[in-house]
């Protein structure tokens, strides 16, 4: 049996809470594992991993998450979805992952092992939390990314945007920039979702989903990048501790990680520079190894890392 508590946590932009869930375990004879943190990517939002936090909250660990700013439960309302803050979002995202997790670590066990996980723009995240922050163990990238030559001229066009149409606005210039590439592979298909999964179910239930299909904002789409860069950065690489395990999990298809080159520099780097890191790449899979076949093998791989 695992209880699901709800939980909130004041954002670090002082307005709004950060909803999330506590999955706690029944152990009568023994105390949790560990804690294991899961943080989620871009316009989705912490129920989708409903399943897999289960499943690892009855393997013996207390699983949590919440929503970020300008996703799911933690937009006040629609009109919020999307958007992050008005100034440094990405500082805001970063110290959110902090907050809550430290909050989680200090009423349900500041003892045990904590491990650190995040997916997709939540890697950004938690890559940057991870550096600016020591309360972790253990750490998962998943769905990550390499550095981006464009990033430079990325944070340009998203200030011209801004200027243009504001930091509530939308540009089609910034989504086509950003994303216009990740179908290339898989334009057969016919399906612009194509890049999420093989899993074709899964797409279906995404593309359904109002909290997973709407737009970033103009100034979303500058903090995304910012995470990104910042994650990319040498100092990021150098200042990474170098005793703590790192895990890098990706599928070798996912256009986020470049199709695996993104990811392996990403290790390359790391190890170049002393951390103690492994990496998995899932042959043929794409973006959401999660929420795909090799799903099973990707549980079986994280609990044998965290143990």
């Amino acid at each position: 049996m695992v209880k699901v508590i709800d939980k909130e946590v004041l954002s670090s932009d002082k307005q709004h809470q950060l909803k999330g869930k506590v999955y706690i375990p029944d152990i009568p004879d023994g105390s949790p594992k560990g804690l294991l943190h899961v943080v989620h990517g871009m316009t989705e939002y912490i129920g989708r991993y409903d399943s897999f936090m289960r499943e690892l909250a009855e393997y013996g660990y207390i699983v949590f998450g919440y929503d970020h700013l300008g996703h799911g439960s933690t937009a006040t309302d629609d009109s919020e979805l999307g958007f992050i803050a008005h100034e440094n979002g990405w500082e805001r995202l970063v110290d959110d992952a902090y907050r809550f997790g430290n909050s989680v670590q200090r009423e349900y066990g500041a003892t045990l092992p904590f491990i650190l996980m995040g997916h997709s723009m939540g890697s950004f995240i938690v890559r940057l939390t991870a550096a600016k922050y020591s309360h972790w163990d253990k750490l998962i990238i998943m769905g990550t990314g390499g550095s981006n030559p464009a990033s430079r001229i990325g944070l340009v066009l998203c200030r011209q945007e801004i200027a243009r149409k504001g930091e509530r606005g939308y540009s089609d210039l910034l989504q086509t920039a950003a994303f216009g590439t990740y179908n290339n592979k898989f334009k057969s298909e016919n399906d612009p979702y194509a890049w999420l999964s093989v899993k074709k179910e899964n797409r279906d239930i995404y593309r359904k989903d109002k909290l997973c299909t709407y737009r970033f904002t103009n100034s979303a789409m500058y903090d995304l990048i910012m995470l990104n860069r910042l994650s990319n950065e040498k100092t990021w690489f150098r200042g990474m501790n170098k005793r703590k395990p790192i895990l890098l999990l990706s599928g070798s298809d996912d256009p986020v990680g470049d199709n695996g080159k993104g990811v392996t520099k990403v290790y390359d780097r790391l190890k170049a520079a002393g951390a103690n890191v492994s990496v998995k790449l899932y042959e043929g899979y794409r973006h959401e190894i999660l929420n795909d076949y090799c799903r099973d093998q990707v549980i079986a791989d994280i609990k044998k890392f965290i143990d």
